[in-house]
């Protein structure tokens, strides 16, 4: 059901081209459609995808690659500990301390560097996971709790190359804020592309917003990607909220767990709000057989 004026009118922010790669998400603040949350999916089977729980697509758990974040600490062999190639979004810093497991969890905070002193230009800090394998299509799914405070909660994959530079956002929202609570964010991006993938030479994206009719903040969420080399479709607790045609995003990306900082949420740091927390309860990838 498309919505009506009422939710229309809610502030804009507009879409803006910025030189810095990472600062290229820039929801508008205007909603294409509503989810239907009563098309939620019951979990049945853990082998499958929740938006496939009958397996019509003959999906195989890639074991090696998932991770139920039941140990002690983080699985060093799928994962690095922080983001080897980017400090943070300033002024949040990505530190290996905001990071640990608990209680069978994945936990991501802000701040637990202590007193060590930050890089000039960052004043506070948080978590970055980043796998150490590369995927080329599949299916991808996390269950998470978004933070609620301040920072962006994100679940995306990426890789970035001599040629080749691409994003597909399958988790990017800030529910700590209260004008964000009910946005469900998605975004795909192309920095570059070779000649025989689009040749792409000038960043562009496709973004979208959501309406999820409750708050984000207050509840664990399954989220889901299918990719394919034709289509690219998002999912949330199994209902598909949105498909688009894979056009340019045929280069392996890694996978990425973390929070940041972003204006163009508002979502900057703020001291009150300190105890905010992200967790994910596992990850998980298929593969057709």
């Amino acid at each position: 059901m498309k919505l009506n004026a009422f939710y229309f009118s809610f502030l804009m922010i507009c879409t803006t081209t910025i030189s810095f790669a990472q600062d290229l998400t820039i929801p508008p603040k205007n909603y294409v459609d509503s989810v239907k949350i009563e098309n939620a999916v019951e979990r049945l089977n853990n082998n499958y995808p929740l938006s496939d729980q009958a397996n019509t697509k003959n999906w195989r758990l890639q074991k090696k690659y998932s991770d139920e974040f039941d140990q002690s600490k983080l699985n060093e062999k799928i994962w690095y500990p922080n983001n080897p190639g980017w400090k943070g979004r300033q002024p949040t810093y990505f530190h290996g301390s905001n990071v640990s497991l608990e209680n069978e969890e994945l936990v991501i905070r802000v701040n637990k560097h202590k007193d060590e002193k930050l890089p000039e230009g960052y004043t506070h800090s948080t978590g970055f996971i980043k796998s150490k394998n590369k995927f080329l299509y599949g299916y991808f799914e996390a269950e998470c709790k978004l933070m609620d405070a301040p920072w962006v909660s994100g679940f995306w994959m990426t890789n970035v190359g001599k040629d080749w530079w691409t994003e597909i956002d399958i988790c990017e929202n800030a529910p700590g804020l209260e004008y964000n609570r009910h946005d469900l964010n998605s975004n795909i991006h192309v920095f570059k592309s070779p000649k025989d993938k689009g040749d792409v030479k000038k960043h562009f994206s496709r973004t979208k917003k959501f309406y999820f009719p409750k708050e984000l903040q207050n509840d664990y969420h399954i989220w889901g990607l299918e990719w394919t080399k034709d289509y690219i479709r998002f999912y949330i607790d199994g209902i598909l909220f949105r498909e688009a045609k894979n056009t340019h995003w045929h280069q392996p990306l890694e996978v990425n767990f973390n929070c940041e900082s972003n204006k163009w949420f508002g979502a900057l740091p703020d001291d009150n709000r300190l105890d905010g927390e992200f967790h994910v309860k596992y990850f998980r990838t298929w593969k057709r057989k």
